[in-house]
C-alpha cells in the first residue's frame, strides 16, 4: 500500500542539524493521519506520499518549515519567590504572553535559568531558529478509519479518548 490521503501512516525517523549533530534519535515510531490534517510538517508529509513500506526521505527543513523562528519576546524573566522551591531546569508552567490574562494563547512555558532572585521562562519551543534535516523510513501504512478520518487524528486503540 502507497501512502495517501486518509491512510494512517508510520515513521522510523531521525532529526539532525545542519551540522549533522543528532536532535532527536527518534526513540518511538511517528504514526500521523497523511492527507493535510496538520499532524506533521507540510514537507515531510509531502515527501513521504506516494511512498512505501521500506522506502526512505531526507527532508531539510528551515526554521519557518519546522518549528519556527526563535521569538526573544516569548522570554521572560521573573522573581524566583514566584515558583516552588524544588523548582528545576526544564520544569514546565503555563501562562500567558503578557499581563493580558484575557488572551486565549496559553503558553507553556520551559525553565531555562535558575539565579538567585530570578527565574528565566522560555516559550520558545527547544528547536525554534533551527534548520533540520529530517530523515524518515516508511514502517507501515494502513487505510484509515471514519472515524479518525471524521475526527483528523489517529485512535490508538489502547488509549481511545472517545473524541
Amino acid at each position: 500500500m502507497q501512502v495517501a490521503r486518509n491512510t494512517v501512516v508510520t515513521l522510523d525517523y531521525s532529526v539532525t542539524d545542519l551540522a549533522g549533530e543528532l536532535v532527536d534519535a527518534g526513540q518511538e515510531p511517528l504514526i500521523y493521519l497523511h492527507g493535510g490534517y496538520d499532524d506533521i510538517f507540510p514537507l515531510i508529509e509531502e515527501a513521504v506520499q506516494g511512498k512505501r513500506i521500506g522506502e526512505s526521505v531526507t527532508v531539510s527543513m528551515q526554521p519557518d518549515d519546522a518549528f519556527g523562528e526563535y521569538d526573544a519576546t516569548l522570554v521572560q524573566v521573573e522573581p524566583r519567590d514566584k515558583f516552588p522551591r524544588d523548582l528545576q531546569v526544564g520544569m514546565q508552567f503555563e501562562g500567558f504572553a503578557d499581563e493580558d490574562e484575557d488572551d486565549e494563547d496559553v503558553l507553556v512555558y520551559r525553565v531555562t535559568e535558575i539565579a538567585d532572585d530570578t527565574v528565566i521562562l522560555d516559550a520558545n519551543h527547544p528547536l525554534a531558529g533551527m534548520a533540520l534535516v529530517f530523515t524518515c523510513t516508511v514502517t507501515n501504512v494502513r487505510p484509515a478509519t471514519a472515524e479518525e478520518i471524521r475526527h483528523g487524528h489517529i485512535h490508538d486503540d489502547e488509549f481511545d479518548d472517545d473524541e
